[in-house]
């Protein structure tokens, strides 16, 4: 198959309620120390404006570097971020409040490289694993539990 130039060919969409305020989602994501509790077990530092950070998943002794490109308080997050030293995919959070002080949250990962198959096998593993992360969050935020979602997904480490 033929390597496509266009990184904007397939998005991963995940989207879900939460039932907390959008200003306690919107932190939960910038806020390493509730990040933690619910996606990855290791970061370098808060998402700030014009910041670089690592996080990491220690479990499977895996790291990603995220350049934060953007960022608007309690309504959006964009990042690039590399899991190799490949091409960066582009990460966006959009948060909206509802009027019942919940918040409808979306993430979408986009900028996959490669051939059609792989492109689509990368978009299908993204759409798989935010699906975790909001799960994991949902619960966390809501409920105050911790379901172990990201870090039970591969109990043999990954592959």
């Amino acid at each position: 198959m033929e390597t496509t130039e266009s990184k904007e060919i397939v998005t991963a969409h995940c989207e879900m309620l939460i039932r907390r305020p959008v200003e306690e989602v919107f932190e939960a994501f910038v806020d390493p120390k509730i990040t933690t509790r619910f996606w990855f077990t290791k970061s370098t530092g808060r998402l700030e404006a014009g910041k670089q950070v690592k996080w990491e998943w220690e479990m499977y002794n895996v790291s990603v570097r995220v350049n934060l490109k953007s960022i608007e308080p309690n309504e959006r997050i964009v990042i690039d971020w590399w899991s190799a030293e490949d091409e960066p995919t582009t990460v966006t959070w959009i948060f909206v409040p509802r009027s019942d002080n919940t918040t409808f949250l979306t993430i979408a990962n986009s900028g996959f490289t490669g051939d059609q198959n792989e492109i689509i096998t990368q978009a299908i593993a993204s759409t798989e694993g935010f699906a975790f992360v909001l799960a994991n969050l949902k619960a966390l935020l809501e409920h105050n539990l911790k379901l172990n979602l990201v870090s039970d997904r591969f109990p043999e480490g990954m592959t």
